[in-house]
């Protein structure tokens, strides 16, 4: 007796991915890329494709210890993708198919905004250094108040800083270079307040006992102050000489602002200052810009401009050891100490509307009373 035929439906099994493994590690010091994906088990020929790929986006002579490379493979050991994450959390893929393609990750930064106080013992940089506060505003006060407040004289001991900066932030890296909004100063009887605009003009605002003593516009945005005016020993010719100006230590390229309104008095060379750029203030006044890589086409004589318009950029030409901004102001022909003269700040103020600085400062006085509060003797830190 034959048994009845029994109909069976063939239904089609599911797919199945492929399996993958998944391997990373931080690079260790002495370590190429190569000898990591090596002990990744990637082939010469696969890691050779990697290393050119990722080298496109990213100088591989820049790769540090701490680093991290994650390989994901296939069961059989077949590369798939391959990540190095840099500093900032920065991430450089490589994705292996038809063809090679590589592409850059870069992380959202959070501005967070940061608080902190140091009582003056010997001085600002140490105070700072004692509190974990950046040791760099050291350098932007003595930049901005250095002309108005004689830090070797006038502090004794005692002096209470407070301060309010900006930082970027991706996880708890912080990337890039920090930057003030305001620093309070007590010196002696008297409080001097800056306040930092939220934009990148770098024109700050100074106060002494709540009212607007002088605006600060820095030629150059986010340089180091790295010789100040009066006599020194020359960096090249290793005597002692007046040097007349203030001069900015910055990376060849970044733009050079005028500081005051004012008429474009000579642009050209004048010798050991290199390419130059001078700009008239009324009848008295000149400021000079030297060391100048390149200028804006059509830059010429008589040409008006206004305060933080760019008229060049850092370089090292004429007598310079390295890239920098040789910064002067000259009354009548003689030399001033840019960082102490008004003439320029005066010129400024009279266009600034005092309410609206007032305002500015009892904004800026409050978010750091709100953040000290957070944690009273600490840094403390917010979002803004």
């Amino acid at each position: 007796m034959a048994l009845p035929e029994v109909l069976v439906a063939e239904t089609a099994l599911p797919a199945m991915a492929p399996s993958r493994a998944a391997w990373s590690r931080e690079i260790a010091a002495g370590e190429t890329l190569d000898t990591v994906l090596m002990d990744a088990g990637l082939e010469a020929a696969d890691r050779a494709e990697v290393a050119l790929a990722i080298g496109v986006e990213y100088d591989l002579r820049k790769l540090r210890p701490g680093h991290l490379v994650s390989v994901i493979t296939t069961d059989r050991g077949a590369p798939q993708r391959v990540t190095l994450e840099v500093d900032d959390g920065t991430r450089i893929e490589t994705t292996f198919g038809d063809r090679l393609a590589t592409r850059v990750v870069s992380p959202e930064p959070v501005v967070e905004i940061v608080a902190g106080q140091a009582k003056v013992v010997t001085s600002i940089s140490s105070a700072l250094a004692e509190t974990g506060i950046p040791a760099r505003f050291a350098v932007d006060l003595a930049q901005i108040l250095g002309g108005t407040v004689d830090f070797r004289r006038e502090l004794s001991g005692g002096e209470t800083l407070r301060l309010l900066w900006r930082e970027m932030r991706v996880e708890d890296a912080v990337i890039g270079e920090p930057r003030l909004a305001f620093a309070a100063l007590d010196v002696g009887d008297a409080l001097y307040e800056v306040v930092w605009p939220d934009d990148e003009s770098g024109r700050a605002t100074i106060y002494l006992d709540g009212e607007v003593l002088r605006v600060f516009a820095p030629p150059v945005q986010g340089a180091r102050l790295s010789s100040v005016f009066g006599k020194r020993t020359h960096p090249v010719y290793g005597n002692v000489r007046m040097h007349t100006g203030v001069d900015f230590a910055a990376a060849r390229g970044i733009p050079v602002n005028a500081t005051a309104p004012g008429r474009i008095a000579y642009v050209g060379w004048r010798g050991g200052y290199g390419r130059v750029v001078e700009i008239a203030h009324g009848s008295d006044t000149l400021t000079r810009y030297a060391h100048l890589s390149e200028v804006p086409d059509g830059l010429s004589r008589g040409q008006r401009v206004a305060a933080g318009d760019t008229i060049g950029r850092v370089g090292a030409t004429g007598t310079a050891t390295g890239p920098n901004l040789h910064y002067e102001v000259r009354v009548n022909g003689r030399p001033t100490d840019p960082l102490s003269d008004e003439r320029l700040a005066q010129a400024t103020d009279l266009a600034a509307d005092a309410d609206e600085a007032l305002t500015r400062l009892l904004n800026a006085r409050s978010r750091l009373e709100a953040r000290l509060l957070q944690e009273p003797g600490q840094v403390a830190t917010g979002s803004l």
